[in-house]
């Protein structure tokens, strides 16, 4: 119970401290988001150019958290631009209070029963530190230092071609007119020109 209570202070400081975000500045990047592979939560590969020309937003999420209500409004994101180009992808870590324990099959389930997402979710990978999984460290390094996840479900807005453009602390909700009017930005340019494979 106080263990219970003092996540739940320390979520709600977050999100009274951490509602901001970092922009990338242009010209400074080097990279691109489709250089990147996670795997599936059901084990199968999950190349991230395999969504040339759409729109991302990458989130680390967990399962017990005080924001794990934000997938509801990830949902919703995914389903109301989906068709317009964005596609939402769900990184699970236990990275953050060990608020994600379970095996890809419980967050699986946990996920589509409790919230009903449709979105795609990679396994269970670190996000921070030197074990970060490689698309999280390339980020940090193109945005800086301040713009890693400093908990669970911190964003990551990636452009329609690779371009990683802004970083969303875990305070800004999906629904928040800051991330929307980011969101819509990207996918208003159109579909990106990609190269033949």
């Amino acid at each position: 119970m106080l263990r219970s209570l003092a996540l739940k202070a320390f979520s709600m400081t977050l999100l009274a401290t951490t509602a901001t975000s970092v922009t990338a500045l242009e010209g400074t990047q080097s990279g691109s988001a489709y250089e990147f592979s996670f795997s599936a939560i059901d084990g199968k590969p999950m190349p991230l150019n395999a969504y040339k020309g759409k729109a991302l937003l990458v989130v680390n999420t967990a399962s017990f958290c005080g924001f794990t209500q934000q997938y509801k409004g990830l949902q919703a994101l995914y389903d109301k631009y989906e068709d317009k180009g964005l596609v939402v992808i769900g990184v699970p870590s236990n990275d953050f209070g060990g608020q994600e324990p379970g095996s890809a099959t419980q967050i699986k389930d946990f996920c589509e029963g409790a919230f009903g997402i449709t979105f795609p979710l990679t396994e269970k990978v670190p996000v921070t530190g030197e074990a970060a999984h490689p698309f999280y460290k390339w980020a940090a390094t193109t945005l800086g230092p301040k713009s890693a996840p400093g908990w669970n479900f911190h964003k990551y807005l990636v452009a329609r071609d690779g371009r990683i453009v802004k970083s969303f602390y875990s305070g800004v909700a999906p629904d928040s007119t800051e991330l929307i009017a980011a969101v819509e930005a990207e996918l208003a340019k159109g579909p990106a020109e990609t190269a033949t494979q």
